[in-house]
Formats: structure tokens, C-alpha cells, sequence
């Protein structure tokens, strides 16, 4: 009987160990100090364009991960399965004290820019465009998060004029991003 028991609690202690490496394990990690403002966008997102009744639906997936042991973040997003896609690493800058990013996407442009923090919730991205085939050389873009999702209002700075904000909302998904 002293066996038994022995045995029962050395499972006990077993499962109450796995739970609690399980429960480590999902606990969100960490990001340096200087990108605590994307800790709540981590993860994956979809937002649906608002496009004129003539024109095909388009669906926007993004992917918000930590990388470099949580000295960077890294986003990957789709439009419409590939159509267009893009990926970002966004980092503290030690030379110019300031958060940083580089933009690359399918369509063979780029940007780099800067982020200023607003809010613990909230950020203003600030973005040079090189290669832009329709005349795009900087964007501006404003990404607030509440109530579990977060809204981008973009302008593009497109022929030498700023184009109307474009707003987008973005909610949590299970679809992946995808790439052609």
C-alpha cells in the first residue's frame, strides 16, 4: 500500500511540475523597455478594407512576434493571400536614442523610419519610401490600441501631396500570413 501511495503521489508531484512548466511557457515574454508599447499588438490580426462595391474584398493578415530575445519585433503581413506582403523589424536605435524600423515588401520597395511612443498604447510611425513605383516617398501612420484590438490611420505622402487618412481595424485571427 505504501508503494501505491508513493507511487500516486510521484505522479501528483510530476503533473503539478508539468503544469507549472506548461504555465511558464505560456506566459507572454518579455520585450526590452524601449518596445513595451507593442507588447499588447503581439500576435496575429486581420483587418478588412473598406473598397468601393466594384472592386474585389481585401483582407489585410498580420503577424506581430518577438525576436532577437526580445530586443526587436518583427511583423509579417498579407493582403489577399500574398497579393502584397511586407516585413518589418522594428528596434531601440542606442546611436539615435530612438526606435527604428526597416520596412521590406514584395512589391521591391522599402521604407525606414522612426517611432515616437504617445501613449503605453499608442505610437506614430514616421517613414522614408525608397522605390515606391507610384510616386509614395513618405508615410505617416498612427496605431493605437483598445479594447483588445488596435486601429492604423495612414497617410501617404504620394506626388509631393498627403493623401486622406485611411483607417483600418485590426482583431485577433487564426489565419496565417501568406506569401506567394
Amino acid at each position: 500500500m505504501n508503494l501505491t501511495i508513493t507511487h500516486w503521489l510521484s505522479i501528483v508531484a510530476l503533473l503539478v511540475c508539468s503544469t507549472q512548466l506548461l504555465a511558464d511557457d505560456n506566459k507572454p515574454a518579455s520585450l526590452a523597455k524601449e518596445l513595451a508599447v507593442f507588447q499588447p499588438f503581439l500576435g496575429t490580426w486581420q483587418a478588412d478594407f473598406s473598397v468601393p462595391a466594384d472592386q474585389p474584398p481585401m483582407r489585410d493578415i498580420s503577424r506581430w512576434e518577438r525576436a532577437l530575445n526580445g530586443t526587436a519585433v518583427r511583423t509579417l503581413h498579407s493582403i489577399n493571400a500574398g497579393m502584397y506582403g511586407g516585413e518589418s523589424l522594428m528596434f531601440w536605435d542606442k546611436s539615435k536614442n530612438a526606435l527604428v524600423f526597416y520596412y521590406f515588401t514584395t512589391a521591391g520597395f522599402y521604407t525606414q523610419g522612426t517611432i515616437e511612443v504617445l501613449s503605453p498604447t499608442e505610437f506614430v510611425a514616421f517613414e522614408d519610401v525608397t522605390g515606391n513605383q507610384d510616386g509614395i516617398t513618405q508615410v505617416k501612420s498612427i496605431s493605437r490600441f483598445t479594447d483588445g484590438h488596435f486601429t492604423v490611420s495612414t497617410q501617404y505622402l504620394k506626388q509631393g501631396k498627403w493623401t486622406t487618412p485611411e483607417q483600418r481595424t485590426y482583431v485577433r485571427s487564426n489565419e496565417t500570413v501568406q506569401f506567394k
